[in-house]
């Protein structure tokens, strides 16, 4: 327990909080609901105008929606036909991230209602491509794709909004053994990546997608005598990254990494790498899954002229 958290249970009656948590979630919920409407009761209009200038959690976004959904309809183009695009929930079920993943709760906005804000879609897409695998042979795959803005409660700092969207892929198939697997899924997702950054900058971007191996000799083995040569030498550079610190723990074999940017002003577009979120949801430890994401924002950003460029860097970048 923190020390907010120490003072916020020391100013409430002894037992309050052991009998909170043994309230059943719908009389929680009831409890919780009233509070909330108690408090919308006392909210007057100059609170919201207040609220909406300095509130990170409700400001809008700075990118030009006409600038973005052109370029999320050509990443729906250029997608392989083996991905099904999903239009999800804005919530998710409590616990869709820190259940699977290190990640904390209090990064997650949650709700009053057994749910979260969709913070990041892979971890929702990985639900249902657990729910899919369930019904197929086991020699099936699962690809699903989405694209979403999503909200985080960590204050990234100033300039750096708390929502963004990511156009999101997840690849769920069941290991053959000799990392055969990881390298089907790899080669396919790599290869979308570098054809949209082909695609949609210019080579003066200098995109990058970069390569770690994490724990797994075997991947690392395909990933030279199968990956690469799968995806051959010409287009986007893959680059080798074996001191990324960044997501061990997190990921697990291999990690990936999209950046590009004019000059010295490198960004971070995307990541991804192999999880164990689908062997954990369908309890079965063979369930190989590999997610990765782009930040459209930031990739709008980099096609647009140099003028406009310069404009939406004074405005901040958006965090991954």
């Amino acid at each position: 327990m923190d020390d907010a958290e120490r003072r916020v249970w020391g100013r409430l009656p002894d037992g309050a909080r052991a009998a909170l948590a043994g309230l059943p979630p719908a009389d929680l919920r009831t409890l919780l609901l009233a509070v909330a409407r108690d408090r919308a009761a006392v909210v007057r209009p100059a609170d919201l105008v207040r609220r909406w200038r300095s509130d990170r959690f409700t400001r809008p976004a700075a990118a030009d929606p006409r600038a973005l959904a052109a370029v999320e309809a050509r990443l729906w183009e250029l997608l392989p036909a083996e991905f099904a695009g999903l239009d999800l929930s804005p919530v998710a079920p409590l616990g869709t991230c820190s259940a699977v993943t290190p990640a904390s709760q209090n990064r997650i906005v949650t709700t009053m209602r057994a749910t979260e804000v969709l913070s990041d879609p892979t971890n929702a897409l990985a639900i249902e491509a657990a729910l899919r695998r369930r019904e197929q042979p086991t020699d099936g795959s699962v690809h699903l794709a989405a694209c979403h803005r999503v909200l985080r409660a960590q204050d990234f700092g100033p300039g750096w909004s708390a929502h963004f969207r990511l156009f999101t892929l997840v690849s769920s198939a069941r290991d053959v053994g000799s990392g055969r697997t990881e390298a089907r899924l790899l080669t396919l997702h790599l290869a979308h990546w570098r054809k949209v950054l082909a695609t949609l900058l210019p080579q003066s971007a200098a995109a990058r997608v970069r390569l770690t191996v994490l724990d797994s000799p075997v991947v690392g083995e395909r990933i030279e005598d199968t990956v690469r040569p799968a995806l051959g030498p010409a287009g986007v550079p893959l680059v080798d990254e074996p001191e990324r610190r960044r997501g061990r723990g997190y990921y697990v074999d291999a990690a990936l990494r999209i950046t590009a940017g004019y000059g010295a002003d490198e960004v971070e577009l995307g990541d991804g790498g192999f999880t164990a979120w689908t062997a954990q949801l369908t309890s079965d430890g063979k369930e190989r899954c590999l997610t990765s994401c782009l930040a459209t924002e930031r990739l709008t950003t980099l096609t647009a002229p140099a003028r406009d460029r310069d404009r939406d860097r004074d405005r901040g970048p958006t965090s991954l």
